[in-house]
């Protein structure tokens, strides 16, 4: 196992965090799903990630997480860092999951703020630490108020950073750019903060950001990989040029719920079948036709018509 300061050094880029495929009765379309992991490594994707947000894992039983979990490790074959999200709103279930990332053979884990409980800070430091304890390999904290009603705030992360040395970094969802910028200066400048807004992807690189895990990858892996590339090389001009033509795709996968626009979009490239799991669904007609405008108009090859 690599130390952690080398873990902060590999676990870079854009790292991609892939849906889950359905078959059209639900159930998991594993084949699909490999297809979806070698196309990212090939488009350039510095990384990828499993059943976080995009992959739906709430709609998913502990079991088929681990299997998927299971097969995009196999699929990775050690190409790129493998860093499946592990957390849940279950204390105990994310735990297992995380320990069964190790037991696997992943390079790290993701691991996501408890969502709907509302745990306090003190909770939620204790929620961190007690898994962070309970493995070697490393962990990415999630933050993401809009899913999970409260903000894992700046204390607690330098707090989790200082007690837990395989604690490396944190995926950031939080639109206050200010407390991104307060993260690095409290959990210190080394510590691997990863954007998962997407306009937010390229500003943090400005700061001293280490990546991000963009959902928009599912859908244009290398451009979304080319701005880590192009601010890595030193083109700041052609990272920014490639922030403001993302936008529009970017603003079009987020007028639904993610993964649901993300999904219609794979399915008109002839990626995947388009099916969420329940309550979730694909987006509106309405939607799908904007979504296929703005498609075309970035030169990506479709296939299959809006599916009502």
């Amino acid at each position: 196992m690599p130390s952690y300061k080398e873990a902060k050094e590999r676990f870079r880029g854009s790292i991609a965090p892939v849906i889950t495929p359905f078959n059209e009765d639900e159930s998991l379309d594993l084949e699909t799903f490999k297809k979806l992991i070698n196309w990212q490594i090939e488009s350039g994707s510095h990384g990828i990630s499993v059943t976080g947000t995009s992959g739906e894992p709430s709609s998913l039983t502990v079991e088929e997480r681990e299997l998927v979990m299971e097969t995009a490790m196999k699929a990775v074959a050690g190409r790129v860092p493998f860093l499946p999200g592990t957390g849940s709103v279950n204390h105990n279930e994310a735990m297992r999951l995380t320990k069964a990332a190790q037991e696997m053979g992943a390079d790290g884990a993701m691991v996501i703020v408890p969502y709907y409980n509302r745990p306090n800070q003190h909770a939620l430091y204790k929620h961190f630490k007690t898994i962070a304890d309970a493995v070697d390999i490393p962990i990415i904290l999630y933050n993401i108020p809009g899913r999970t009603a409260v903000n894992l705030e700046v204390e607690t992360i330098a707090r989790l950073a200082e007690d837990c040395p395989n604690i490396i970094g944190i995926k950031e969802s939080n639109k206050d750019f200010e407390h991104v910028n307060r993260v690095l200066l409290k959990a210190g400048r080394d510590f691997n903060l990863y954007s998962g807004i997407e306009l937010l992807c390229y500003p943090m690189l400005a700061i001293g950001g280490a990546g991000h895990i963009s959902a928009t990858s599912n859908v244009a892996p290398s451009p979304v990989a080319e701005i880590y590339n192009a601010w890595a090389a030193g083109d700041v001009k052609r990272a920014q040029d490639m922030h403001f033509e993302m936008m529009e795709l970017n603003d079009i996968l987020f007028k639904d719920t993610n993964p649901a626009v993300a999904k219609a979009a794979l399915g008109m490239m002839g990626k995947i079948t388009p099916v969420l799991r329940k309550p979730m669904d694909i987006p509106s007609e309405a939607l799908q036709k904007e979504l296929r405008e703005v498609l075309v108009n970035y030169g990506i090859e479709l296939k299959d018509e809006v599916k009502s």
